[in-house]
């Protein structure tokens, strides 16, 4: 299917993407959503959520164009590589919403037996953690969230966003700063 529907797609559309023609970018969206779909739903195995991918992929496409190279692969190839990128990042989420539910349940179904001061700890801190990366911009918020949550290195990190390496340490550098600052303000730590 994948090849089937890039076959016939124009070189010159690619470079005309890159270039921030947004006319190219419904013209993906109206033939190669159907793929992103498709491939989303089978890994995910919920509508809902391959909706969400879906919308996902072209908004990351749309803006990361600029890092988008013509010469290197074409434009239905880098979508498939970002639609792939965004169903690993839904399963990641998905699983840490999981464990946090799960973490979350253990503490309410236990007020018999006080719950360990480390395991709330654990959970409050992790909670405060996410809703600070909520006021983090993309690309810096995908960037903190592979690095802690997935525990990737700068190196998988920048392979997977295909970004820079130094763009990417950057970025992680600069958003330590500004979580630490928000923490001390909003939490009163020195």
């Amino acid at each position: 299917m994948e090849a089937a529907a890039s076959h016939d797609w124009d070189a010159h559309l690619d470079h005309a993407f890159a270039g921030g023609d947004e006319r190219v970018l419904a013209e993906a969206y109206r033939r190669f959503s159907p793929l992103v779909y498709t491939l989303a739903l089978r890994s995910l195995g919920e509508r809902a959520a391959a909706d969400d991918v879906t919308q996902e992929v072209f908004i990351r496409a749309w803006k990361s164009r600029t890092t988008f190279r013509p010469e290197a692969a074409r434009l239905p190839a880098w979508l498939i590589g970002i639609a792939r990128n965004a169903v690993s990042d839904a399963l990641s989420a998905r699983s840490r919403q999981r464990h946090l539910e799960q973490a979350a349940i253990l503490l309410a179904v236990a007020p018999v037996s006080r719950p360990d001061a480390g395991d709330v700890e654990e959970v409050a801190d992790r909670l405060t953690l996410d809703e600070e990366l909520e006021h983090l911009g993309d690309p810096q918020q995908t960037i903190m969230r592979l690095a802690f949550y997935e525990d990737l290195t700068h190196d998988q990190i920048s392979s997977r966003l295909n970004l820079p390496l130094g763009t990417v340490k950057s970025h992680i550098r600069r958003s330590l700063t500004r979580l630490r600052t928000r923490l001390e303000v909003e939490h009163g730590t020195p």
